[in-house]
């Protein structure tokens, strides 16, 4: 292959939106709790702008296997006084809730996306309140709580019917007022699923860009992710799976995806410099 071949073969995607995670719990599967503190959260969102995040989205509930929720007040108390100084010092905020009450409070400090790891099914003032709000909206696809994750993870096409109940809330959405373009589908990667159909998934998530919403990934840190290549008594824990999360994040912005949901900042943008590198012609021919 001549190198003018490998350059029109490496044409760069268009760059993903980065989403950087802070997690305001106790109990998160991927920090343990290490940004349960107001300030070391706030400070933590800083630092993955600072890295390259345009949007840092805020969560009080944990939906790691197994987990159990906080009541609505506690939910409230971790999440809207980190919302509240992040917007204030002009960050674009996103809040991870399932509850309307909460995404409402939120909105109200000023919270710019909600994003709704169940599609509004766990809460059915929501899809009410975010045709009110008129914000960006986050849809993920979810069959039930983290309490039976996997119980649900029963598919024919998991491609196909993770499609299908996705479509059926966007007609949700748009009866309930929502206009199409504040609605982003979110394949719920790790949600009632298992590593196959993750997999499946991200093989197949050009078929979720062509609906025509907007895609958000979010594939950082999961469990799939430390399984690669592992035995399961030598299995990548949470921390190490970051380069794994750049990876499949890249494959992300090549399939069209809008945005990426990640952890660790850097180790994505270090992945998107270096395929934009190899894809550029200019760049190749200064070195």
């Amino acid at each position: 292959m001549s190198d003018e071949a490998l350059l029109l073969d490496l044409e760069r995607p268009v760059r993903p939106v980065i989403m950087g995670v802070v997690n305001v719990t106790p109990d998160s599967f991927s920090d343990g709790g290490r940004w349960f503190d107001p300030a070391q959260a706030i400070a933590h969102a800083h630092g993955l702008v600072a890295a390259g995040a345009s949007i840092v989205d805020v969560g009080g509930e944990s939906t790691r296997p197994g987990a159990q929720r906080p009541d609505e007040a506690e939910e409230l108390r971790r999440v809207v006084p980190v919302v509240a100084a992040l917007a204030a010092d002009g960050l674009t905020v996103s809040v991870d809730t399932m509850r309307a009450s909460v995404a409402r409070a939120a909105v109200e400090a000023g919270a710019a996306i909600i994003n709704d790891v169940s599609a509004g099914l766990a809460d059915t003032e929501m899809l009410p309140l975010v045709a009110q709000c008129q914000l960006p909206y986050v849809a993920m696809h979810w069959r039930g709580h983290s309490t039976d994750m996997y119980g649900p993870a029963q598919y024919r096409d998991v491609v196909t019917e993770v499609l299908d109940e996705l479509q059926q809330r966007v007609v949700d959405l748009l009866g309930a007022g929502v206009p199409p373009e504040n609605i982003i589908l979110d394949p719920g990667l790790g949600f009632a699923k298992t590593a196959e159909h993750n997999w499946a998934i991200m093989r197949d998530l050009e078929r979720f860009v062509a609906t025509g919403q907007r895609v958000l990934l979010g594939s950082s840190r999961k469990t799939f992710l430390g399984r690669v290549g592992r035995t399961p008594e030598r299995r990548r824990p949470p921390a190490e799976r970051d380069t794994a999360t750049a990876v499949t994040s890249l494959y992300g912005a090549m399939a069209g995806c809008w945005a990426v949901r990640v952890h660790d900042v850097t180790s994505t943008m270090d992945a998107f410099d270096v395929w934009e590198a190899m894809g550029s012609p200019t760049e190749v021919a200064d070195e």
